[in-house]
Parts: structure tokens; sequence; C-alpha cells
């Protein structure tokens, strides 16, 4: 009897458990960060080459040899890589070769996309390249005088590439680097 009687209570207690949570278990949705960055404030490069360009305030000026630059984001976890080369009868090198380095992402890329720049009042021609999907940099650019001076640029994450992740902080590094295009001038 007693026996049958925990029989029961067992039966009993495994229904109740069983069926009292009516609730679906369903994955949570994915979350995503509300980042909120600090609004666009400029200031001139200091540092002395032979070009000249506004730079967020935000951002740390590491000087490399070679007229090259190092524009980091300490709070994003990126930085632009610039580099310069005179341009001494070999533009078609130089332009040949920023779009293989932009092309060469292409392996992981979703897209390509290319904007065109013209500031025919400061002598600056380029392009600015915007690479979606999970690739090594996102935002890629070069501009030229066409018969002195190159600059290409590089945007690069101290992290895994996640597009999704880190959609807003290209977007935000965008403005700064079509802020540089603006404004830049060349100094010869």
């Amino acid at each position: 009897m007693y026996n049958r009687f925990l029989g029961y209570l067992l039966v009993i207690l495994s229904l109740a458990i069983t069926t009292s949570c009516k609730d679906d278990v369903l994955p949570k949705p994915k979350g995503y960060l509300s980042l909120e960055y600090p609004k666009n404030q400029y200031k001139e490069l200091t540092v002395k080459r032979p070009y000249q360009f506004k730079i967020p305030t935000q951002s740390i000026i590491i000087n490399e040899k070679n007229n090259w630059l190092k524009i980091k984001y300490p709070n994003l976890k990126a930085s632009i890589d610039i580099t310069y080369r005179p341009v001494e009868n070999n533009l078609a090198e130089l332009l040949t070769e920023a779009e293989k380095l932009v092309f060469k992402h292409a392996v992981k890329a979703e897209q390509i996309i290319p904007r065109d720049f013209v500031n025919d009042e400061n002598s600056v021609y380029g392009s600015l390249y915007e690479i979606t999907g999970n690739a090594a940099s996102h935002l890629q650019f070069h501009a030229t005088d066409s018969t002195d001076n190159f600059i290409k640029g590089s945007l690069y994450f101290y992290a895994k590439p996640n597009y999704d992740s880190i959609l807003p902080a290209v977007a935000y590094i965008k403005e700064d680097i079509l802020k540089l295009m603006e404004s830049l001038e060349w100094k010869n």
C-alpha cells in the first residue's frame, strides 16, 4: 500500500512538474549594443608632412618614418594607417598598387563600393572604397595631386572582423576619413 501510494505521488509530481510550465523555451534574440560616439570635432594635423589635413580631436597621432602616419582611436581599438609616396613618373603604378590592396579583400568582402573624390581647388583627386563583409579593412582610400604626392589610407580594427558588430564604428570613422579627404592640402 505504501509503495503504491509513493508511486502515485511520484506520477502526480512528475505530471505537475512537466505540465505546470507552459512557456515555450525559445532562444533569446541577438542583442546589439547601443553605442554612442562623441560628436566629431577636428583639428589641424601638427606633424610636419608634405600634406596637411584635419584629424579627429579624440584620436592619437603616431609619427612614423617616410612621412607615414597612424591615426589611432584607442576607445574603438582602431586605426587609420596612412602611407605617403612621392609621385616620380609612377602614378599609374601607385594607383594600381592601391587598387590591388583594396581588391585583395575581395575574398572575404561581400561588396566593394568605390566613391570617387575630386577637389580641383586643392588639387586632390582620389577614391574611397567601402568594403562590406568580414574583411580585414573596411575603408580604404587614396588621394593624389597627380604630379608630386600620393597618400593611401586603410582602416583597421584590432579585433577579429565581424562586420555586423563594428558597422557603427566603421560609419563613425568614415565621417572622419571624408573630412580628412575634404581638408587635404599638399604643401609643395
